[in-house]
């Protein structure tokens, strides 16, 4: 293998190999408030609260935590968050609460995104 090729390949392995799961998400960012309930934000686990915005959907969820809303900053404070990793842990929590989501599509990524822009705008 030629020595750029095996450069190209390990600057690529740690950027995929770094992806976080929905719940590494919520254990490093998301817990600070939504363990505790801080700035009246819902607690995980909490399947009164959360059912509501389970029934608000994915579509409305994740492009709030992308955007921020109230006084949760975009991404819950952590710009180093991919947007995919910030929908893993909606759907974690939001699970947690009584929803039945699946893994993001890289279509529902892209939707949630221009919602989310959409609303930094405004």
């Amino acid at each position: 293998m030629r020595p750029s090729l095996i450069l190209l390949a390990a600057l690529s392995l740690p950027a995929f190999a770094a992806e976080k799961t929905g719940a590494e998400v919520y254990e490093s960012t998301c817990q600070e408030c939504h363990g505790s309930g801080k700035d009246k934000a819902p607690v995980f686990g909490d399947t009164k609260r959360w059912g509501k915005l389970v029934r608000e959907g994915l579509n409305d969820l994740v492009p709030s935590a992308l955007a921020g809303i109230r006084k949760m900053p975009a991404k819950g404070g952590n710009p180093a968050l991919s947007d995919a990793e910030v929908a893993r842990a909606v759907i974690y929590m939001a699970n947690a609460g009584g929803g039945r989501f699946s893994e993001p599509t890289e279509a529902d990524l892209a939707r949630w995104r221009q919602k989310a822009d959409k609303r930094k705008k405004k």
